[in-house]
C-alpha cells in the first residue's frame, strides 16, 4: 500500500453536487450573446434540443442529422437514441454552414476534443456572464425538464434522453407534476375564496325595502 493510499484508506470522497438544468434567464443570456449563425449557438442548441453529453456532441456527424431528426448512439450507455428534429434546432442547423464532416469545429477545420469542447463552452458560457455552477450537462437535464412541463410522457422522455431505466424519467415528470401541483392549488384556492365571497355577499344586496304605512 503506497503513502497516499496509506492515510486516505477508509476516507469517503465527498458528493459532488447534482448538476442542475439551465434557468429561462440563463437560456436567454446565452442566446443573446451568442446569436443563430454562430458556432457557440449551434453547440447550444444541439446539446439543449438533443439532450446530448459533451462526449456525443463534439464529434456529432451532419450524417447523424436529417429533415426530421437527429439520430446517435450514447457514449455513457451505449443506447441508440432517435430524437425528433426541434423547431429551434432546425434553425441553428439551417445558420451552420456545412464545411466539415463534423457539425461543431475548432478555428482550424478539425473536430474539437472533449476537453476542448468542454473549455470552448465554459468560454462561450463566462462571455454570456452565466453563473459558475451553470454547466453544459445541465442543457440535457433543461430538455428533460422542457418535455416534462409541455406533458410528455416517461417513456417518450426516457426515449428521447436514451435513458436506461424508468425512474430516471420519472424525475423529471415527478417536478413538473409538482411544480404544475403547485399552481392548480393555489388557483383552486382562489377559486374557493371567490365563490365563498359571491355567496357570503350582503343580503340586502338587490332587495327591495319595505316602506312603513297603512296597507290598502
Amino acid at each position: 500500500m503506497s503513502v497516499v493510499a496509506k492515510y486516505t484508506f477508509g476516507i469517503k470522497r465527498p458528493k459532488t453536487k447534482e448538476i442542475r438544468a439551465w434557468t429561462d434567464a440563463e437560456m436567454a443570456a446565452f442566446e443573446k450573446r451568442w446569436p443563430l449563425g454562430t458556432k457557440q449557438h449551434t453547440a447550444y442548441a444541439l446539446m439543449l434540443n438533443v439532450g446530448t453529453a459533451r462526449v456525443d456532441v463534439h464529434k456529432m456527424t451532419w450524417a447523424q442529422v436529417d429533415a426530421t431528426g437527429v439520430a446517435y448512439t450514447r457514449n455513457k450507455t451505449g443506447v441508440a437514441v432517435d430524437i425528433g428534429m426541434e423547431t429551434e434546432l432546425r434553425a441553428a442547423l439551417d445558420a451552420t454552414p456545412r464545411n466539415h464532416v463534423t457539425i461543431i469545429n475548432t478555428e482550424f477545420g478539425r473536430p474539437f476534443t472533449i476537453n476542448g469542447f468542454s473549455g470552448f463552452m465554459r468560454d462561450a458560457m463566462t462571455a454570456a456572464v452565466l453563473p459558475m455552477d451553470c454547466k453544459p450537462h445541465g442543457l440535457r437535464k433543461t430538455l428533460g425538464r422542457l418535455l416534462a412541463d409541455a406533458g410528455v410522457s416517461t417513456h417518450d422522455i426516457m426515449a428521447a434522453l436514451g435513458h436506461t431505466t424508468l425512474q430516471q424519467a420519472e424525475n423529471y415528470t415527478r417536478e413538473a407534476d409538482r411544480r404544475k401541483g403547485g399552481r392548480r392549488a393555489v388557483s383552486k384556492l382562489n377559486d374557493h375564496k371567490a365563490n365563498r365571497n359571491a355567496q357570503t355577499a350582503p343580503e340586502r344586496l338587490g332587495k327591495i325595502e319595505k316602506t312603513k304605512g297603512n296597507s290598502e
